[in-house]
């Protein structure tokens, strides 16, 4: 199995948790448009690529793939998400398996206030969302909607402008000083998420690992312990059958009064899959199973509860002769 990784920036552990399954078996092929990029380092070949705006972006990528005899492609980061799903056919005429979901479910995964009328139309327990701040403002006059609240970008990943907001004062300033935030009901409950696989084949969940979150940083999660809930997964299962996802997905909740409900989903290897990886659940086989055509059998919470990841940092070395 060769694998190509698309801007894979600072997911250096990823690429040797990849490794480490795939043994020497295969190659895994690594892109960024920056040579100070760690991960590149963590993969058999490097290779710096255009931004993912450029016009020239998906030639590059599929000239690396012929070049490299490459059987399924991904990325690291949500802005790519939908430029590698609308170009899907350019890949797949290649037999590549692009490891993104359907053009639809990868633009509605990248605006959060879409996502939540797209959820609310089919049901799934979402968190309530609110698209301006005169929408915001009617909830809270019409005492659907009290302080504190919780604004995010209604696009974007990585945590950046979320937080808190404790008075109308505040909030106004805030919407008025960023007009893409989005207005969410603030979650006292436990946060959590799930790295989920969407089988390729069968287009059924087949994987799914769930952890409560002890520590979070700006980008997600760095301390993590493993949980199993049966209701959880079957809402997963709900989620998925309301959306047309393919492979690894990081699906992110609240865990209020009884009550699971789906924050957002990065359609994507999240960062902490690493623990996921580290309980024993392994993606990687799923693909290489997928890409030979065969569909994998469930094995939805096949790991240990109880199992801790702890983050920390590490570094990349090199001589800048020897960089990409």
């Amino acid at each position: 199995m060769n694998l190509l990784m698309c801007s894979v920036g600072r997911r250096g552990e990823l690429l040797k948790d990849f490794r480490q399954t795939m043994g020497t078996e295969g190659k895994i092929i690594a892109t960024d448009n920056s040579p100070y990029a760690p991960a590149l380092y963590f993969a058999d070949e490097q290779y710096l690529v255009p931004k993912i705006i450029d016009p020239n972006y998906i030639d590059t990528l599929l000239d690396i793939c012929k070049k490299e005899k490459i059987q399924a492609i991904a990325t690291f980061i949500d802005p790519e998400i939908e430029v590698l799903s609308k170009n899907r056919e350019v890949f797949e005429q290649f037999g590549i398996k692009v490891l993104v979901p359907a053009y639809e479910t990868a633009r509605l995964c990248f605006d959060k206030y879409e996502l939540f009328k797209h959820l609310k139309k089919h049901n799934i327990p979402t968190v309530q969302t609110y698209g301006t701040l005169e929408e915001a403002q009617n909830a809270i006059a019409q005492k659907e909607l009290s302080f504190p609240v919780f604004v995010k970008p209604r696009t974007g990943s990585g945590s950046v402008g979320a937080r808190k907001v404790e008075s109308m004062d505040e909030l106004v300033v805030a919407m008025k000083e960023d007009e893409s935030l989005i207005v969410q009901e603030f979650m006292g409950g436990m946060d959590l998420d799930a790295d989920v696989y969407v089988d390729t084949e069968s287009r059924e969940v087949v994987s799914a690992f769930s952890k409560r979150k002890i520590s979070t940083t700006i980008g997600g999660a760095n301390k993590t312990i493993s949980f199993k809930d049966e209701k959880l997964f079957e809402l997963i299962k709900q989620v998925a059958g309301v959306l047309e996802l393919y492979g690894p997905n990081d699906m992110d909740f609240f865990y209020v009064n009884g009550q699971y409900y789906l924050s957002e989903i990065n359609p994507r290897f999240g960062g902490a899959y690493l623990h996921a990886y580290g309980a024993g659940v392994d993606f990687i086989k799923l693909i290489e199973k997928n890409i030979s055509g065969e569909a994998n059998d469930s094995c939805i919470g096949d790991y240990e509860e109880g199992v801790v990841m702890m983050m920390y940092d590490s570094v990349v070395i090199k001589k800048q002769d020897e960089l990409a």
